[in-house]
């Protein structure tokens, strides 16, 4: 099967456009047209899982993290990337695409706490497709119908059901016509001062484009004066975190143990009180300390993430909220057997196995 169809059904489980811009997802080594029989599912790319692979004789390993995330300044032998090229190992990357996705590690997370219907907590995405826009166009009270009806048929006024929404509202418009202009109303060097309309309706992302050009061409002006507002459903965020009431309220205690036994923890690290009744609680997988202040002004009585920096602990302590730090790989570990699951439903002629070599960095021991 080619890499560009395995890419197909993986958009489908962690779409692409749902990666925060600082990311990097995608196929970042090797050839879409490529035939690949056999794919490695890990969180990192280290040596040990690159040696892995090349026993397995894998031909595409989909990490969680990217092997690349800035610009490369060099390429040497020395290097995991180097090396990935030369064994002819392509890569894909999912990272936060797949932390964002419904039924992604923050959704995971959020039912292992026993938080009903989750919602996003920040750093919100749009699916591509979903953005919507607002064109406003000033346009002369006798053009209107004229330019309305061109940006309606261009595909604005769109909402559920109904076709046409649009909305306008008189005023009255003023410009001076400099040398160069050639106006459609009033004369060079003379102040012009008309009756208009602002007329706006809401355009899709896709069809920004086409409405814009179908305005422009019906505008009697030369200049036409409008805007272009980006919109934000406030109902369907796609975002990092998860945040919302427990279906039924626990013991931090219990959520330890659900945790511990779906992830496999073998520690964590707990800020604030320890014994307490969770009825709100929040989490976001690997390093989400940003996220803290929505956290505490959410009200929340707990935040499960995989680490903290010191004075976000602190934070978190003075506000009075508890947290728990599973670490950072192991917050987002567990996600790989869901995801393996998922890919052999869709992808049924390739062999995926899930690394074994792939590991947390740090070695939990009591002192």
């Amino acid at each position: 099967m080619k890499i560009e169809k395995i890419a197909e059904q993986i958009e489908k489980i962690a779409p692409s456009k749902l990666a925060q811009g600082w990311d990097n997802v995608g196929l970042l080594i090797g050839d879409a047209k490529r035939n690949v029989k056999n794919i490695l599912l890990t969180i990192d790319i280290t040596e040990d899982v690159l040696s892995e692979a090349k026993r397995l004789k894998t031909d595409l390993i989909v990490s969680y993290h990217p092997v690349i995330w800035d610009g490369l300044k060099k390429v040497t032998s020395d290097g995991v990337v180097y090396n990935l090229i030369r064994s002819n190992i392509a890569v894909y990357s999912i990272h936060t695409a797949l932390d964002a996705a419904v039924g992604g590690v923050n959704d995971g997370l959020a039912e292992m706490v026993g938080i009903s219907d989750g919602k996003p907590l920040g750093d919100y995405v749009c699916e591509e497709g979903d953005e919507n826009y607002k064109l406003v166009v000033f346009v002369p009270v006798k053009s209107l119908g004229k330019v309305s009806s061109a940006v309606f048929k261009a595909g604005a006024g769109h909402i559920g059901s109904y076709s046409h929404c649009g909305f306008s509202a008189r005023g009255e418009g003023s410009f001076l016509p400099l040398e160069g202009a050639r106006p459609a109303i009033g004369k060079k060097g003379k102040l012009e001062k008309v009756a208009e309309t602002r007329f706006e309706a809401i355009v899709p992302g896709g069809k920004l484009e086409g409405c814009v050009e179908a305005m422009r061409k019906a505008h009697p002006y030369e200049m036409p004066a409008f805007d272009v507002i980006r919109l934000y459903d406030c109902e369907s965020k796609f975002g990092l975190g998860r945040v919302g009431k427990l279906a039924e309220p626990m013991q931090i205690s219990q959520i330890i143990k659900r945790i511990k036994k779906q992830t496999g923890a073998k520690a964590v690290g707990i800020v604030g009180k320890e014994k307490r009744l969770v009825k709100k609680a929040a989490v976001c997988a690997g390093s989400c300390g940003k996220i803290i202040d929505s956290v505490i002004a959410g009200g929340c009585d707990l935040y499960v993430t995989g680490e903290l920096k010191h004075h976000q602990a602190l934070a978190a302590q003075e506000a009075g909220l508890t947290c728990i730090c599973l670490s950072h790989t192991v917050s987002e570990r567990f996600i790989l057997k869901k995801l393996a699951l998922q890919l052999r439903k869709q992808i049924k002629e390739v062999t995926i196995k899930i690394s074994k070599k792939d590991a947390d960095p740090f070695e939990w021991k009591k002192v």
